[in-house]
């Protein structure tokens, strides 16, 4: 048995237990009391409960229901949703350092967890109390599962075009069309579905809540990843799908802002879960540099990779303050938030995939093999440059915003 070694649970335990020896990269410099505080639960929580089986829900492809709904337990169901309906009401940087937590012992869970976090906001925020009433506590508590549905087979990045159809008739809408790359679809319980009820472009679209067994929902197979593997990909299918209006979140043509806001917190969400991975990743590197030898001497007098290992940890930390930045700019209602919030993602989903990158390329051969996790904290978060809005979007955004004026 070779020491150094890093199985899928090594990474989280070097998080809790070597954090004193890293200081410049502890996730937990400048946060109050409180924060460190959850912080901690969530590092616990990810070491005990995530990262022992991590591999196995990978290589299984398992959705982990028990353990997301221990976590729900503990508050993670619906984070920055209003207690009165169950949420935790905690703040955009609170849920920032939460996931970014939970990563470090799977990535894959917890972003899925931060689409239902978000799917839950949107019906918390956008629904009446009725709406909230029936929905909020069930997914709070995890008992059931939301899922996201903007994106569709002819309308990624383009989302304005969306094609899926909803008619009037009566008190209904009688939806048609189909959504893509759906997380959790199948498996999970609610689904928040933009459709158009109205002409063309962002106006004309409507956010309507599904519930699983209603008829003319379907979805397609299961799609086959690279990562993201503990949770279901599938497509949503609409046939003539019957959805009383009473299921319509906000007004008529308010959906595409729904969205849009939705995805504002799902960005720095996603940014979060990269950082816990890079985190993790930035530990495993460490770990392996020490104890493997190569002529004659451990890795980790190599003044090359002792450079490498620095830019790593200058990246991971540079874009930790970048998505806390933006967390707090959502959360104070600035005005740059939105752009904001694209640039962190950009930033730190692309350097944090370079920092997992560089993490296996130090492994050498080892780190492609499965029964090393810094091969899993790569497949998972490549994702995430291509999620929530591309990485080409965000750059759009971002130039948008510096031009107008």
């Amino acid at each position: 048995a070779m020491a150094w070694r890093a199985a899928p649970r090594a990474a989280a335990r070097l998080l809790l237990g070597r954090r004193g020896i890293a200081s410049c990269i502890d996730p937990s410099t400048g946060l109050t009391e409180d924060q460190k505080e959850f912080q901690k639960v969530a590092l616990d929580f990810a070491a005990k409960e995530m990262a022992p089986y991590m591999a196995e829900w990978d290589e299984k492809e398992i959705f982990p229901v028990e353990a997301m709904r221990k976590a729900a337990q503990l508050g993670f169901g619906g984070i920055y949703v209003k207690p009165d309906v169950g949420g935790s009401g905690l703040s955009r940087l609170d849920t920032s350092i939460i996931f970014e937590a939970l990563s470090t012992g799977c990535t894959s869970t917890t972003a899925y967890m931060s689409i239902h976090n978000m799917c839950v906001w949107m019906i918390d925020t956008f629904g009446n109390e009725e709406q909230r009433r029936r929905f909020c506590p069930s997914l709070c508590s995890m008992e059931k599962f939301a899922s996201y549905c903007l994106t569709e087979p002819g309308s990624g990045s383009d989302a304005a075009s969306l094609l899926t159809s909803a008619q009037k008739k009566g008190d209904t809408y009688v939806l048609n069309g189909s959504k893509a790359f759906i997380s959790g679809a199948g498996d999970t319980d609610v689904y928040v579905v933009m459709c158009r009820t109205g002409g063309p472009g962002p106006k004309g679209i409507s956010c309507l809540v599904l519930e699983k067994g209603m008829p003319g929902l379907s979805f397609g197979k299961k799609e086959k990843k690279v990562g993201w593997n503990s949770q279901p990909t599938r497509a949503v299918i609409f046939e003539d799908c019957v959805v009383p209006v009473g299921n319509r979140l906000g007004a008529e043509g308010q959906g595409f802002s729904i969205a849009m806001q939705g995805l504002n917190g799902g960005r720095i969400n996603i940014a979060s879960c990269s950082l816990g991975a890079a985190h993790a990743s930035v530990l495993l590197a460490q770990e392996h540099l020490t104890v493997r030898k190569q002529f004659g001497e451990p890795l980790a007098s190599n003044q090359y990779l002792q450079f490498r290992l620095a830019e790593m940890a200058t990246r991971l930390v540079a874009a930790r303050l970048m998505v806390r930045n933006a967390a707090r700019a959502l959360q104070d209602g600035r005005e740059d938030a939105a752009v904001l919030c694209s640039m962190a993602k950009l930033f730190a989903t692309d350097e944090c995939f370079g920092i997992c990158n560089q993490a296996l390329q130090m492994h050498g051969g080892y780190g492609y093999l499965k029964d090393y996790a810094v091969q899993q904290f790569v497949r998972d978060i490549r994702v995430h440059q291509i999620l929530e809005g591309t990485n080409e979007v965000m750059r759009m955004i971002v130039a948008r915003n510096l031009l107008q004026g």
